[in-house]
């Protein structure tokens, strides 16, 4: 068996980890939906690439009511993706490539077509594992309290025999109730059943949301404690959680979006997770001072509890990189579509390619969202073809996040630009994907898959330790790392001089005809 790229138990503190949404990377069977054999086939394409491990978003069995983070069974694979053997053979054969495997676990709900629920909604015991409340008003015909779903409207909705569930997010999606025994003990038992088949990892989403205060009182903005986010009492779910992982050697990732930077820090604690999403990155515009702020920040909220940053530019819900750097930055959500916005994809695409070398020049662990290293742009979904439920909740404010899971262009000569398909696949393909395709790219030295190619295999050169800042003009971004490379980023308007340097290891475009470092343009340096 090949040795995995870092064979150190501590891997995870420096690794490039690719994010695979199962669904649209590649078909193996033609019927429009990727699938695990789709992955397979493209192993030797992600090896290529440098990668040290793929994290999968959930390919277990779901109504795909969101996107498959509606979980009916844990233990099985949806057929749409495979088999549970296929998994299996997924996750050895890419470790025969020096290649890690990381699952996706959503603890805070299941499916509405999870058996507890259905067991629940049948009147048995399994109602306790949940939040059944009676509604308010005279006839209970107003929501138990005021909260909302992540994805708008109220967050409960009402069964006909009068009573009202819980759901932070769509309707389909019952949240647990952690404070039971059974819940506790199912999902220590799913992450044994994962280990053992041999993951190396698991990304927790919605870490934060799993307690709920047991009086579920109305939400008061600023009132600490928050009835359902960051709260005390789930630190021990994770401490339990830490134990098992530690038997096998696993790891643990977590989605944790909060502002205060301490309450941040202690879900890092030695005997809690590895490792939690840094998102303030990846929400920042194109600014030289609000990206060194957060990178600031960032290693300062990690440093206390000795944990390693994560860095990533896009993922399965905002926009894509190319299509954010590409609009002016004027006060819509950067992490969020905007409507009206004119997109410049020449400078985003210029932009992303600096981006791409100053992530993955940062101290810590880089996450890369599949299709970011072909420079895809944010797709236009016809409205009839969208499936997010954020679109629908939202009464179709939010033009959801289908925009960014488009399938991938493989082959630009092939129906459907390579993805497998015989049939359209289940989000439509722009019509110039195929210029984006991975084919043409790997036979064109200039392009981003080369050059995130190029930057993972020139990537250790800046060892894995501290960052320090070098004197640099206004807009500019220069540091060095513990082995002496350089990396230099020029987010001002005018030509930048470069510090002294031995050589040039990379650029994400070429110098001025005086060896300056044009705007929107990154280099790595040695000293």
């Amino acid at each position: 068996m090949a040795q995995p790229r870092h064979a150190s138990p501590h891997w995870w503190r420096s690794a490039v980890i690719y994010q695979v949404y199962v669904r649209s990377f590649a078909d193996g069977d033609g019927d429009g939906t990727g699938d695990l054999a789709g992955v397979r086939a493209r192993l030797p394409y992600l090896a290529g690439l440098g990668v040290d491990a793929l994290w999968f978003t959930p390919w277990y069995v779901s109504p795909m009511k969101d996107g498959g983070y509606d979980v009916a069974d844990y233990r099985a694979v949806d057929p749409a993706f495979g088999t549970l053997a296929e998994a299996e053979k997924l996750i050895a054969e890419a470790r025969e490539l020096g290649i890690r495997t990381i699952v996706d676990i959503v603890p805070n709900h299941v499916s509405d077509q999870h058996p507890w629920f259905r067991a629940a909604l049948a009147g048995g015991p399994e109602r306790a594992l949940f939040h059944f409340r009676p509604g308010r008003g005279p006839h209970g015909e107003l929501p138990p309290n005021d909260w909302r779903s992540e994805f708008g409207g109220p967050a409960w909705s009402r069964l006909p025999d009068g009573d009202w569930y819980l759901h932070l997010f769509a309707p389909e999606q019952p949240d647990l109730d952690w404070s039971h025994p059974a819940v506790c003990q199912e999902h220590e038992d799913i992450l044994r059943f994962w280990f053992e088949r041999g993951v190396a990892g698991v990304r927790i989403d919605s870490a934060a949301l799993l307690a709920k205060d047991p009086d579920l009182p109305d939400f008061v903005e600023g009132e600490a404690p928050h009835p359902y986010v960051d709260r005390d009492e789930l630190h021990d779910v994770y401490r339990s959680w830490r134990a098992i992982a530690d038997e096998y050697g696993g790891i643990f990732v977590g989605e944790v979006w909060l502002p205060d930077t301490e309450r941040f820090a202690r879900y890092l604690r030695p005997d809690e997770l590895h490792t939690a999403f840094n998102f303030s990155f990846m929400t920042c515009p194109w600014d030289a001072g609000r990206l060194r702020g957060a990178i600031d920040e960032t290693l300062a909220e990690h440093a206390p509890v000795g944990a390693p940053a994560t860095w990533v530019l896009c993922n399965h819900d905002v926009t894509r990189t190319v299509t954010r750097y590409g609009r002016a930055d004027t006060g819509f959500d950067f992490a969020t579509k905007a409507f009206g916005t004119p997109t410049d994809l020449v400078l985003g695409t210029c932009r992303a390619r600096a981006a791409a070398l100053l992530s993955l020049a940062l101290p810590g662990a880089v996450y890369v969202y599949q299709g970011e290293e072909l420079g895809l742009p944010e797709a236009d979904i016809p409205l009839d073809r969208i499936e997010d439920p954020m679109h629908t909740r939202s009464g179709g404010i939010d033009p959801g996040r289908d925009g960014c899971r488009v399938p991938l262009p493989w082959a630009a000569e092939a129906p459907y630009a390579g993805f497998g398909s015989r049939e359209e696949p289940w989000l439509p393909q722009p019509a110039d994907w195929a210029s984006y395709a991975a084919d043409r790219q790997a036979a064109d030295a200039g392009s981003m898959l080369a050059l995130y190619r190029r930057a993972i295999e020139l990537r250790p050169a800046f060892g894995d330790g501290p960052l320090t800042w070098l004197p640099a003009p206004d807009g500019v971004l220069a540091f060095t790392r513990v082995r002496g490379a350089t990396c230099v980023v020029n987010l001002a308007d005018a030509p930048a001089d470069l510090p002294a340097h031995t050589e040039l290891l990379l650029g994400s475009g070429p110098l001025d005809i005086e060896g300056r470092l044009p705007k929107d343009t990154a280099v790595w340096l040695r000293a």
